[in-house]
């Protein structure tokens, strides 16, 4: 006699047992579910989310189709084998516009960005003096060598101020963020996969046959096998992964139809970045560089320093002379760790983590998500 508010038709369509429960109903939790269900099409498959949406970032990110500007490539190679990480970076984005398909995305390749202002000079000159070395190491990755150039010369069309090199990565592309999440949760639903919004799990707690799920609502699911799938929220349940939560601060302009900006665009080592929306709005996002400790939060919110930082940027590089009316303004957490690589490995037995993407989770969500259906369906 357990969810005893429920009826016999919650419990046997919704909250009854499971072959695979998956927390989080993010990119990584949908995609997952697909790939799933492509492989074990009898499985019975739950996801369940905290939030009436994803509660991360797969709803609030900049909707960039990024591996990784010249500058964050230098520094990133400090840390382990880059090619290896770019590479499921890569595969990852082809994977998510191959499950959904480029027009329900809107994805647009219009190729990315990176801003240097004319007191970056030296990095400038740093950065553009690594573009063969980065050329040739992504050439088995992108199937050519010609990933990133020296756009310095297109300059004069953005208008941007005092900006003096601009090298462009042609792969990179933008995309909807709201299509995009759209769009998987209907073809989740079709896979005859239920979402269970506004019930946090409280818990992973081991049971006679698999894993018992209480949740807050004061439901319980029980499943044979679990999969995490929270990103920055990942420590919460499973305290002993290496998961360190990292705030975005985005905001978002009233509409300026004579700016024009086709492009998605980098400045400071990847930490800003902006691109301009199909109704002529700009988006800007970043600034958690400016204090690490402090944006290490789960916390949705925002601060005076960073949002200070975004309008300044926004009225002296991107619109130099303008200030316009901000109309949106949010924050969005992400999954970081030591590691470039996700974590997509068995935390206990049964119960898989697919978690931190390190920033780049639209590029290394259905890759990830791809990987952990892998293991699940062959465990």
């Amino acid at each position: 006699m357990r969810n005893l508010a429920l009826s016999y038709w919650e419990h046997q369509s919704f909250f009854g047992p499971a072959d695979v429960a998956i927390i989080g109903a993010g990119l990584v939790g949908l995609t997952s579910a697909l790939y799933l269900k492509q492989q074990r099409p009898n499985w019975r498959v739950v996801v369940m989310e905290r939030g009436a949406l994803p509660s991360g970032a797969s709803t609030k990110n900049a909707g960039f189709a990024c591996f990784g500007s010249v500058s964050e490539l230098i520094e990133q190679e400090k840390r382990g084998d880059l090619q290896a990480v770019v590479a499921a970076r890569f595969e990852g984005l082809q994977r998510l516009r191959e499950l959904l398909g480029d027009a329900a995305l809107d994805y647009q390749p219009v190729g990315g960005y990176e801003l240097f202002r004319h007191e970056e000079a030296a990095l400038a000159a740093e950065c553009r003096e690594k573009i063969n070395y980065f050329n040739a190491l992504l050439a088995p990755v992108v199937g050519h060598g010609r990933t990133f150039r020296d756009a310095s010369e297109e300059a004069g069309r953005f208008a941007f101020g005092g900006v003096g090199t601009l090298l462009k990565n042609e792969h990179e592309g933008s995309l909807d963020t709201g299509r995009m999440m759209r769009g998987l949760l209907a073809r989740v639903w079709a896979a005859d996969v239920p979402v269970l919004t506004n019930c946090e799990v409280k818990a992973i707690e081991t049971a006679a046959v698999g894993y018992s799920l209480p949740l807050a609502n004061g439901a319980i699911i029980e499943a044979n096998r679990v999969l995490l799938a929270t990103n920055a929220f990942a420590t919460e349940l499973l305290p002993e992964l290496s998961v360190t939560p990292g705030r975005g601060q985005v905001l978002v302009t009233e509409p300026l139809p004579d700016v024009q900006l086709p492009g998605t665009f980098h400045y400071d080592h990847g930490y800003a970045y902006f691109r301009q929306l199909p109704d002529h709005r700009v988006l800007l996002g970043g600034g958690r560089n400016l204090d690490f400790a402090a944006e290490a939060t789960t916390a949705s919110g925002l601060t005076p320093a960073v949002q200070a930082y975004l309008e300044n940027l926004l009225h002296e590089v991107i619109v130099p002379g303008r200030q316009p009316r901000i109309d949106y303004r949010w924050s969005g957490v992400m999954g970081f760790g030591p590691a470039l690589a996700p974590i997509i490995d068995w935390a206990r037995p049964g119960v898989l983590a697919a978690v931190r993407c390190n920033g780049m989770g639209v590029a290394l969500g259905a890759g990830t998500g791809w990987r952990a259906a892998e293991m699940l369906a062959n465990a």
